[in-house]
């Protein structure tokens, strides 16, 4: 979460910069890569922020009205669709990133890498926390928070 909330203020205030310099008829163009590189992280590094507190990619609706083993097996599943999509991020973003070392971001030189990286270190953090969930979900269940209505009161 502190890597989500370096990436919005590091956004926000590049943003801020960029739109005054530009109005004082200064433009710092470095500040569009700048602005770019807080885009990339904040966007992955929050992918994973999100699943490990289960607030994305999972469908909620339908497996807190589940009990039992086909609770287990739909937890289960959607955790493994989630582990393959990891998966996938990390093998064809690892590839994407280091082809993109020999590509340069105009004026600074910045190798592109230093963006695309995001996407294989936020697809490990994404299967490190689906394989969590997943050892978590068969050892003590899968019901959570969700499963409650607004008074506190499990869902049936």
């Amino acid at each position: 979460m502190i890597l989500c909330c370096v990436s919005i203020v590091g956004f926000t205030g590049s943003v801020f910069l960029d739109v005054v310099t530009r109005e004082i008829g200064a433009p710092w163009l470095w500040l569009q890569q700048v602005t770019t590189g807080f885009f990339a992280w904040g966007v992955f590094i929050g992918m994973a922020a999100a699943v490990r507190r289960n607030d994305h990619l999972y469908l909620v609706e339908i497996t807190k009205r589940l009990k039992g083993p086909k609770r287990t097996f739909m937890e289960s599943f959607n955790r493994l669709v989630v582990l393959g999509v990891a998966l996938a991020m990390v093998w064809f973003g690892y590839k994407n990133a280091m082809l993109d070392l020999g590509s340069f971001r105009m004026p600074s030189l910045i190798p592109l890498t230093y963006y695309t990286a995001s996407v294989p270190l936020s697809g490990l953090l994404i299967a490190l926390f689906a394989v969590e969930q997943l050892v978590n979900g068969w050892q003590k269940g899968f019901e959570g928070p969700e499963d409650t209505d607004d008074f506190g009161r499990v869902a049936e």
